[in-house]
């Protein structure tokens, strides 16, 4: 079997898609984006796909390696988003050929089905007890919630009572073992991250996530000493290099490694067996599409380690269009009592509607990240 041609598209909200066709009649879909940065990523697929045309897409780990190792210059978020598309399609493809999900072909699962959490309270939250309240009352057992809005590094106390407030009325409406997660977001740097984990020990969080960048991992220990809350981090991470010095840095207990960002299948398996080596959780990033869900769940279904999966269906980001607008399958994606069953259909075990992704590719989109300011006109990170 041979690659005769590698297909791009631009969907909205702000995702976009890698469709691999064979000699054979077989297709692979995956999810190549970098939020913010679609064009960048699709444009990389197609730079790669001259390496693509006329091999072999059994090949899996040796394509990678060539895509990886032959360009000289490596890592970084676009060619790793490209590259984790086109192996999320690779093994689609592979999938399809064998009539077997994915991760029947990575040694079969070690769990029936995964906990998954879903998003509240938008960019600046607000309301989060009663949508955190409204997802328990639909079954979901966890929420995520960003925790701030920006922050400078030395910042007014006010901003962090009102974080305090928020969560307090999350852990009033829900009760006391709902799952809270805190995302940081990257808003706070290391004197503030400290003040505020230690304050929100109280409501037991189940995680807090990114205290500090990861450009600042060698803090990661110290914020963890000041309080007694997991730590999650990774999703701007993009290899197992990256991973490694993470683990050996230690203070993390959960890594969140994106499928279509620290590439695809194929590396982050690798990336999810090196933390279980070091007792660490896995907890996939995903608050993107349908494909690069469905690649999480093969990772998560093999890993001993996966604890719980993100999705972004009803997250803020989806406007125009959502994850199940681009699925056939819906009812494989279907959530009961906080969790999803495990990919159903032979490859990654998403029926694509290829036709609402035609029409979408008509007008691209040109998703941005918003550029917030602090009071003294200085860039905050969002």
């Amino acid at each position: 079997m041979k690659i005769t041609r590698v297909n791009t598209y631009f969907v909205r909200p702000r995702w976009g898609f890698v469709e691999i066709e064979t000699d054979e009649g077989f297709t692979g879909w995956g999810e190549a984006v970098l939020e913010g940065h679609a064009k960048a990523v699709l444009a990389c697929v197609d730079e790669m796909s001259d390496y693509l045309i006329g091999a072999d897409p059994a090949n899996i780990e040796d394509i990678w390696t060539t895509l990886y190792r032959a360009g000289f210059y490596r890592g970084g978020g676009v060619m790793m988003s490209a590259i984790s598309g086109i192996d999320q399609a690779l093994w689609d493809i592979k999938g399809k050929v064998f009539g077997a999900p994915v991760y029947e072909l990575l040694g079969g699962k070690c769990h029936d089905r995964m906990k998954i959490y879903c998003w509240v309270g938008g960019d600046r939250p607000s309301d989060v007890g009663a949508a955190a309240l409204e997802k328990k009352n639909e079954g979901f057992c966890a929420i995520k919630m960003n925790a701030t809005e920006e922050l400078q590094m030395l910042d007014s106390y006010d901003k962090i009572d009102a974080t305090l407030e928020r969560v307090a009325a999350i852990r009033e409406s829900c009760g006391k073992y709902f799952g809270i997660a805190i995302d940081f977001h990257g808003r706070v740097h290391k004197p503030m991250a400290k003040v505020l984990a230690k304050k929100l020990e109280e409501f037991d969080p189940m995680f807090i996530e990114e205290p500090v960048l990861c450009e600042s991992m060698e803090d990661f220990k110290e914020i963890a000493a000041s309080c007694n809350v997991p730590i999650a981090t990774g999703e701007r991470l993009f290899s197992k290099y990256d991973f490694k010095r993470l683990l050996t840095a230690g203070g993390v207990d959960i890594i969140q490694p994106d499928l279509s960002h620290a590439g695809g299948i194929t590396e982050v398996k690798k990336i999810a067996a090196m933390a279980e080596a070091y007792d660490v959780a896995l907890a996939p990033h995903c608050p993107l599409g349908p494909i690069a869900l469905a690649a999480c769940l093969n990772v998560d279904a093999i890993s001993y380690n996966a604890v719980i999966q993100e999705q972004s269906i009803g997250i803020h980001y989806n406007v125009g269009k959502s994850v199940l607008d681009y699925v056939n399958n819906k009812d494989d994606f279907k959530f009961t009592d906080g969790f999803v069953e495990l990919p159903k259909l032979p490859g990654i075990g998403v029926d694509v509607n290829k036709e609402l992704v035609l029409e979408e590719n008509k007008t691209p989109h040109n998703w941005k990240n918003p550029v917030w300011r602090h009071a003294d006109g200085s860039i905050a990170e969002w």
